[in-house]
């Protein structure tokens, strides 16, 4: 039998899975030697929602079987289980093992479930939850694990059945405080379509957040596409608290200066664009909140970050299509290694002028410096 291998993560670094930044941060470790251990580790848990031809809402909840170690016959979430450690994780795969689980323990494949949407993080001792919650066909058929659940109370219920189950069963706490929550909320305007904003091109105001660490060829062309269509550009530095780390080894104030420079040299007006410093809250759910705080109004969002795209369209906000070129080549993490192993290739990547201020605020020694010290560890 194959050794399960999880993704997991050191406690102090557990606040940047709320930032998004998933791979920088998690390594590979076989299951058992992470629960001795007790290494923070990622899970997922589903929550399955559903709709009947008379309005009435469903919601999918198991009860886990007699022979479980822990919390045996408690009734908690849809499905759960770990996330499988995997190169380049991102929210996209770990909603793929939430998918997964649900279908090893109820028998509902990926294909059934038609909409999912991440709805938060929660810590729950070495476990770091990624909730999400989907909607199927209130008829879809159930094929409970028995080997897993109580295949009689693994089951749909109705609003009036879950309150009283909350209230006079066992139920894990965690999925109790999220089952709650759910009653409470309006389930419909959950998966809702956006509704795109009734302005015209010319009024258009668009936000696009990176990191620019540092700004590379890959920024400059999805920036000149983003003019094509829009009046003006609100750019956000993500992270903009961060600096002298091994992914975010510039200041604010540096990178700031690449792009202005940068721009300048393609005769792009400082009139069609603005620069907003957006930091770090590590909040998930107030993230959005937050930076429409420092940028104030627009139209709608660019981003290549899954990450980003899910939280702003998870709060209404439209969100545009994906503009790459060469992502894996124009990519601040490839530049970054490259200048770390002394590859004078990362030259042909970035911008001339940002070439010659990376050298003005030795920003060359200070990567490879970076990465010796992740060398000597």
């Amino acid at each position: 039998m194959n050794k399960e291998i999880l993704a997991c993560i050191d406690k102090e670094n557990k606040k940047f899975l709320q930032s998004g930044q998933i791979s920088k941060y998690i390594f590979p470790m076989e299951r058992v030697e992470a629960h001795n251990k007790k290494i923070c580790h990622l899970i997922t848990r589903f929550f399955i929602l559903s709709v009947t031809p008379d309005d009435e809402i469903l919601y999918l909840v198991q009860k886990r079987g007699k022979s479980k170690k822990t919390f045996p016959q408690y009734f908690t979430d849809s499905s759960s289980g770990h996330v499988n450690w995997a190169r380049n994780l991102d929210l996209n795969k770990i909603k793929n093992n939430a998918l997964r689980e649900l279908e090893e323990e109820f028998g509902i494949p990926s294909r059934k479930v038609k909409k999912v949407q991440f709805y938060d993080i929660n810590t729950e001792g070495d476990e770091i939850a990624y909730i999400f919650i989907g909607t199927v066909d209130y008829n879809v058929p159930l094929n409970p694990d028995q080997r897993e659940l109580d295949i009689k109370f693994s089951r749909f219920y109705n609003k009036t059945e879950l309150e009283k189950l909350l209230e006079t069963e066992k139920n894990i706490d965690y999925s109790k405080k999220t089952w709650k929550k759910l009653l409470n909320t309006d389930i419909f305007s959950l998966f809702e379509d956006k509704i795109e904003p009734l302005t015209g091109n010319l009024n258009r105001n668009a936000l696009f957040i990176g990191r620019f660490q540092p700004l590379h060829h890959g920024h400059i062309y999805v920036l000149k596409k983003i003019l094509k269509s829009n009046k003006k550009i609100k750019i956000g530095i993500g992270s903009s608290q961060l600096s002298h780390t091994l992914n975010d080894p510039f200041t604010s104030d540096e990178r700031k200066k690449f792009i202005k420079t940068a721009l300048e040299k393609r005769g792009i007006s400082s009139a069609v664009y603005d620069i907003y410093c957006i930091s770090d809250i590590f909040n998930a759910k107030k993230w959005v909140d937050h930076v429409i705080t420092i940028v104030g109004e627009f139209n709608s969002v660019y981003s290549n970050s899954e990450w980003i795209r899910v939280l702003f369209s998870n709060k209404g906000i439209k969100v545009e299509k994906k503009i790459t070129i060469f992502k894996n080549k124009f990519n601040g993490n490839n530049i970054r290694n490259l200048i770390g192993k002394n590859d004078e290739k990362w030259k042909s990547l970035v911008p001339k002028e940002v070439v010659e201020l990376i050298k003005e605020f030795n920003g060359v020694q200070r990567i490879k410096s970076l990465y010796k010290k992740m060398d000597d560890l």
